[in-house]
């Protein structure tokens, strides 16, 4: 107990809950000592705990709002939602999955020794196994889709845009997602509050706007991935302009969506579910698009260069009444452009209006129009010659008996040609009808009336094949002539601006300019001797030759994949093209290791073109179109 009481003492002389005076002198000089070695020691310590706790929460503060944090925190919100989709396939269907190597080790134990080989053939054994697969991967799919498409909704911007592009391409895109992206080209949130968003980062940008604008419309013109565009009128010059705005996040939200999709392809490279060559190729070309919109300043320059080069006479821009927006330099900056308004209807929504009146299911494929095209020109005691136990292979047979006696262009004028007799034929009934209209009932007159557009339509049918010659024209020229174009010339990036008077032509206008490519004088001339091969029709050896020439690489350098590679291109579209035979033929035969940068936004270019082409129920020949620019080139560089 004497021990007890001398501690409590002294703890309690340290702690200062009683005076020295209750203990001996010697022991009071003692505990004077360490009491003031405690306050000597306890002010830094103190200080520099407190030091230390404030820099690390500043810091962490700091760098929770940096780029490089938000941009992580958008990964792991993107990660947290996949990965219990990608462990769900993994884990209910791939072989190295602990789960599935169970499954078939119990299967095998159970299968009865005494079964013979007659019960189950190894071709039924296969085909059940198949099948099974096929109705869990479906399972799967109807479970995860929904998953995917969600996390698409929630972190928005480039993933919208991603499933946009999945819901159309040719990739091996199940059809159940493919559903789901479908729903993206139209009924997700496409533009960000102009309060809230747009007006702060243009008064960061330019200062009061007020004093530059007389007005700035709130509900944007344009919405994209990456920022959004604004009708306004100037305040000195009243001048309708358009403002780009880029969104305040897209800077480090663009580059980690970038890098969380690129992660994701490799997982799938490493279950074997994509080709890593292909996959990376198509990555490649992927990330360089999207940072490349990130640059408004290089944007600007491309539209201003672009627009320059639009005045000249001899550019066939004037000719085919195209126009560009010109750019206000002094009120561009990194995050907003200012160019001039161009009035106009997008060409993707005119055209699917018009198509619509004539009759023309706009939502069906070209495939869809082609087959249906050659079902009504097909004989009836013909049809059981083409029947197989399957609907696709009878498709295959189908397209490919239609593609050996008439060509696709036949098809698609025959049906232009029955089009436009159904519709000279309402027009002849209108007309009759308003001519008469004292005498004709109430209901007749209004439907008249109501029809009188289709008028005009007679008159229209024909700018369609106009319009998209003059804008094969026109990017032909800007890529072997100028050597800088746009390569995002997709139908919501054209405009159409029709003439009171219905026999004019529309003017063309072409917008947005964030995916610009540049091609230098020997880069152009190659690309001009592999366009002008395919337009005369050389042997495949020169065709081929000339893609070599560019940097293409494939994993047995066939000619003849080289040079049916390079038609199907460039070319006018075959019935072949139609037959998945030919296709698998051809790509077993060679597949490319490696895809030129440079003509890879070319091919993107004419693709787009030709698609639109193709709705419109024309055939073009891009490589024909193209032809007279290609002499050009090499003529003048060559």
């Amino acid at each position: 107990s004497l021990h007890s009481d001398k501690r409590e003492k002294e703890s309690s002389i340290w702690t200062g809950r009683i005076s020295t005076s209750d203990v001996p002198a010697a022991q009071t000089i003692t505990t004077n000592t360490m009491f003031a070695a405690r306050r000597a020691l306890s002010r830094p310590a103190l200080s520099l705990f407190v030091g230390t706790t404030t820099t690390a929460t500043i810091g962490t503060t700091t760098y929770l709002n940096t780029d490089s944090a938000l941009g992580l925190k958008r990964e792991i919100d993107f990660w947290s939602s996949v990965t219990p989709v990608v462990f769900d396939y993994w884990w209910n269907f791939f072989e190295s999955s602990p789960k599935v190597r169970w499954q078939k080790y119990m299967q095998s134990k159970s299968q009865d020794p005494q079964t013979t080989v007659n019960d189950v053939t190894d071709e039924e054994m296969q085909q059940l196994q198949k099948e099974q697969r096929k109705a869990l991967l479906t399972e799967l799919h109807t479970r995860n889709a929904p998953k995917i498409y969600q996390t698409m909704i929630q972190l928005g911007g480039l993933y919208i845009k991603l499933g946009q592009v999945l819901s159309v391409t040719a990739l091996p895109i199940p059809e159940l997602y493919r559903e789901y992206f479908r729903t993206l080209q139209s009924n997700v949130p496409n533009h960000e509050d102009f309060e809230k968003y747009i007006l702060p980062t243009l008064q960061e940008e330019l200062g009061d706007v007020y004093k530059i604008f007389e007005s700035i419309e709130e509900i944007p013109c344009g919405a994209a991935s990456i920022g959004q565009a604004h009708k306004g009128i100037l305040k000195e010059t009243n001048e309708e302009v358009v403002i780009k705005v880029q969104y305040p996040n897209a800077v480090w939200q663009v580059p980690a969506d970038i890098e969380c999709v690129g992660d994701l392809l490799k997982v799938c490279v490493f279950f074997g579910v994509v080709d890593e060559d292909a996959s990376r190729l198509s990555y490649d070309e992927f990330a360089r698009q999207f940072l490349s919109e990130l640059d408004y300043v290089n944007e600007m320059q491309n539209l201003k260069d672009i627009h320059a080069s639009s005045l000249d006479p001899k550019a066939p821009y004037l000719a085919n009444s195209v126009v560009l927006p010109h750019v206000y330099e002094d009120l561009c900056t990194e995050r907003v452009i200012t160019m001039s308004y161009l009035k106009g209807k997008k060409f993707e929504e005119e055209t699917k209006r018009q198509l619509r009146l004539i009759g023309v299911d706009t939502k069906k494929s070209i495939h869809s129009m082609i087959k249906e095209s050659g079902d009504l020109a097909e004989n009836k005691e013909t049809r059981p010659l083409a029947l197989s136990s399957t609907t696709t292979s009878w498709k295959s047979k189908l397209s490919t008996m239609i593609g050996s006696f008439v060509s696709v262009d036949f098809v698609f004028s025959l049906v232009r040609l029955f089009r436009r007799i159904a519709l000279w034929s309402q027009h002849s009934s209108v007309r009759a009808i308003q001519l008469a209209a004292a005498v004709m009932p109430s209901d007749w007159k209004a439907w008249a009336d109501e029809m009188h557009i289709v008028m005009l339509q007679n008159n229209r049918l024909d700018w369609t094949e106009d319009a998209v010659n003059a804008l094969l024209d026109v990017h032909g020229y800007q890529i072997l002539n100028q050597g800088l174009f746009n390569a995002d010339c997709h139908p919501g990036n054209i405009l159409l601006d029709f003439p009171a008077d219905t026999n004019s032509r529309p003017t063309i206008g072409l917008i947005d300019f964030g995916q610009c490519k540049r091609l230098t004088a020997e880069e152009r001339v190659k690309v001009a001797r592999l366009i002008l091969s395919i337009a005369e029709n050389e042997p495949d050896q020169v065709i081929a030759d000339n893609f070599r020439s560019m940097g293409i690489k494939t994993k047995n350098d066939s000619t003849r994949f080289l040079a049916e590679f390079g038609r199907l291109m460039f070319s006018s579209f075959e019935a072949k093209h139609l037959d998945r035979t030919w296709h698998k033929e051809l790509h077993k035969a060679d597949r490319v290791l490696y895809f030129p940068k440079e003509l890879s936004m070319v091919y993107r270019t004419a693709l787009l073109l030709r698609g639109l082409a193709m709705s419109l129920q024309f055939n073009p020949s891009v490589s024909q179109m193209w032809r007279h620019h290609a002499v050009e080139c090499i003529r003048q560089h060559g």
